[in-house]
């Protein structure tokens, strides 16, 4: 037996008790007459002690030669600590210990294994293992099970069944790119990875399985930013015989349920809001609704005078910064030229301060009076003290620009805390997206969803008007889920086939699977699929969805621990039929 008890759990109640540890060693300390050694496990960290008086001789050289992180086991006696930790849980007690043995020794780690440690992310990546040991990296891994098991009994308890589905399917031309895999028995030929298992759960439903879910390893082979993985893990989900309602009420209950249990946080009925209305109101579909700066926009009281900029944009639009008019023209021109780089494009920023006496002061006094700038404050909801910021420009284009500088506004202005949780649905977003670059239409979340009844007739004479039966849900300006009510006939997914540029044959050899499915009785059915790295990141306080992954990868998708991707040797290239340029 190499432990009796592991090194977080002893107490004063079994002082006198012989105990056996086995650990890690944290660190040591040598006064000569007498060591201390802390030993670590996942669950904590009991002190050990050797003393001249009570330790033999051998035992305390040994012990004064231990390395940090060398593995040991000791078996000793439990005594009261003469000078007690209130900070760790077994404070109160150490281990006279009576013998030691090296389980395995260690070299020097490259940094420390500490909670704040003198290790560069990079470095920690490669030694991930021994990141593994620090307690915010431990912690996280343990939050992430915490969720996972909720979310499975959650799910169980309201009748989903978990059903696995294969990792080695077909490639689609539609969303993102594909990570491909050759296959050696039918040469020329390649499976793909699955980007999420969406076919093989509408065909569970039209196997009769009724309520699905799986948490399962997604990929995609895109263009990776700072928090975006190759690999990620989705709670995947689908039920049989539901409109949109249904599957709504199902998953605001899950992440109620979420909510409360992980963070003991109460949340009421989730507020919706229509894609539309997002786009207009914080200039994204994914809105942080924590705070206000909502959107004014200022085409009708800006465009009537002679300032070319306003007259000759698609739209002009404000936010009021709370508290802003403190800020001294410096700080201001600060944020002009963070609105001007490269990231976000503006070519300028308009300011209006909102003065105590009910004045205002902009950087356009040139061509507004204070009527004007009064009907700007009225738009934006501006109050004495606070500072209007105005950019304008084409529709699409400054909104994203006018969304990111409320969020780095949020950040600054501490509006963003991270324990507090602000759920919201978007619904209603379109079902088609115009790509300039293709010159073609492309299904905004997959070709398999449902365009709103009422709008079916659209998809002839106006297509980029038909509304999806499409939702999102956000939590704290981050999508964590997404979903539609799904085609379920094969008239319908045929004429969807049609406007999205597929040819009959294109879509028989894609998808000819699912349509001779739809032949066979297939139920009215939706779904949804949560990102659980970004949940698990938001409910542990946190925006890095790396924190709570054991093995990630780095920002250009390589895993510098076993270093991968990696070359492979020319004889599995030629069993598999590969030529390398």
């Amino acid at each position: 037996m190499y432990r009796t008890h592991h090194c977080g759990e002893l107490r004063a109640s079994h002082i006198n008790k012989k105990v056996t540890l086995s650990g890690w060693v944290q660190k040591s300390r040598d006064k000569g007459f007498v060591a201390w050694v802390d030993l670590r496990d996942r669950y904590g960290i009991t002190q050990l002690v050797f003393d001249a008086d009570r330790t033999d001789e051998k035992l305390m050289e040994v012990a004064r030669n231990l390395g940090r992180e060398y593995v040991i086991q000791v078996t000793g006696t439990v005594i009261e600590r003469a000078s007690k930790n209130p900070n760790i849980e077994t404070g109160d007690i150490e281990i006279l210990v009576e013998s030691l043995e090296i389980l395995n020794q260690a070299n020097v780690p490259p940094f420390t294994i500490e909670d704040q440690t003198d290790g560069g992310e990079e470095l920690r990546m490669k030694y991930r293992y021994l990141d593994i040991r620090r307690n915010p990296v431990k912690n996280n891994l343990i939050f992430r099970h915490k969720v996972t098991q909720e979310v499975r009994n959650y799910l169980s308890s309201i009748d989903f069944i978990e059903i696995e589905t294969p990792y080695l399917i077909k490639s689609t031309p539609e969303g993102a790119r594909d990570f491909v895999v050759p296959s050696r028995m039918n040469e020329g030929q390649f499976y793909a990875l699955p980007q999420s298992p969406q076919t093989f759960k509408q065909l569970l439903m039209v196997g009769g399985m009724d309520k699905y879910f799986q948490i399962v390893k997604c990929f995609r082979d895109e263009d990776l930013r700072a928090d975006r993985q190759p690999e990620f893990t989705q709670i995947d989900c689908e039920m049989a015989f539901v409109q949109q309602e249904d599957v709504l009420q199902s998953f605001e209950g899950l992440t109620r349920h979420l909510l409360k249990t992980i963070n003991g946080v109460e949340v009421d009925a989730f507020p919706r809001m229509s894609y539309d209305e997002a786009m207009k109101t914080y200039g994204n579909d994914k809105p942080d609704i924590r705070f206000g700066m909502k959107f004014g926009e200022l085409n009708t009281m800006a465009q009537h005078k002679d300032f070319n900029v306003f007259n000759s944009a698609e739209l002009v639009v404000g936010i009021a910064v709370p508290g802003g008019n403190s800020y001294s023209r410096k700080e201001i021109d600060k944020l002009i030229d963070w609105v001007k780089r490269p990231q976000i494009g503006a070519l300028g920023m308009v300011y209006v301060r909102c003065n105590d006496d009910g004045t205002y002061k902009s950087s356009v006094d040139k061509f507004y009076d204070q009527t004007d700038l009064s009907q700007w404050a009225k738009a934006t909801n501006a109050k004495a003290g606070d500072l209007i910021c105005v950019l304008s420009g084409k529709t699409s284009a400054v909104r994203a620009q006018l969304s990111a500088l409320r969020m780095e506004l949020a950040e600054r202005l501490n509006l963003r805390n991270p324990k507090e949780f602000a759920p919201l649905w978007i619904t209603d977003f379109p079902l088609l997206e115009w790509d300039e670059d293709t010159q073609r239409y492309h299904a905004m979340h997959h070709p398999f969803t449902a365009p709103k009844p009422e709008d079916i007739k659209l998809l002839d004479t106006d297509p980029g008007a038909v509304k999806a039966n499409a939702y999102d849900l956000v939590l704290n300006g981050n999508e964590i889920g997404g979903g539609s009510i799904r085609i379920h006939d094969k008239e319908t997914q045929s004429l969807m086939f049609d406007h999205l540029g597929f040819t009959k044959e294109q879509a028989k050899a894609q998808f000819g699977f699912l349509m001779n499915a739809f032949e066979y009785g297939a139920p009215p059915h939706g779904g949804i699929a949560f990102g659980l790295d970004r949940l698990v990141a938001i409910l542990g306080g946190a925006e890095t969805i790396r924190d709570f992954i054991a093995f990630p990868k780095n920002n250009s998708g390589r895993d510098v621990m076993i270093d991968a991707p990696a070359p492979i040797d020319q004889h599995q290239l030629d069993e598999l039929g590969l030529k390398i340029k």
